[in-house]
């Protein structure tokens, strides 16, 4: 079970992820995400001790950015969301891919958000060791 703060912090790097990646995006109408997506996005991630550590540093950065954010700190906010960039770009054409598309979900009321932030739980569960 995800805790509330766990939770926030998925919420944030999703939504911190996509918002870049749909601001580069060249087609219009983006195919709809699908849990099986996700699941496919995690398993390559979980299946590569440098991309797992990467995405735990996604973790850490999307807590940085979030306090940043909560102090107004303009400034900062735009110098880890750079780095944010730059690391989620390591994870490959298919995460940012996931990113790109999940930006169309509410996660407080989109069933499939919740299935695909579930998804990800393994994964998250390995950055807490």
């Amino acid at each position: 079970m995800v805790h509330s703060k766990e939770l926030r912090a998925i919420v944030a790097i999703l939504l911190i992820a996509a918002v870049p990646v749909r601001a580069q995006a060249q087609t219009p109408s983006v195919p709809r995400v699908s849990k099986d997506d996700a699941q496919k996005v995690v398993a390559i991630i979980s299946g590569d001790k440098a991309k797992t550590q990467t995405y735990c540093n996604l973790h850490i950065l999307s807590e940085q950015i979030e306090q940043a954010y909560e102090k107004r700190d303009m400034k900062q906010v735009d110098e880890l969301d750079q780095k944010f960039e730059a690391l989620e770009k390591t994870l490959g054409p298919e995460y940012v891919a996931l990113m790109d598309r999940l930006e169309d979900l509410d996660p407080e009321k989109d069933k499939l958000a919740a299935e695909i932030i579930s998804v990800f739980e393994p994964l998250d569960r390995l950055c807490t060791r």
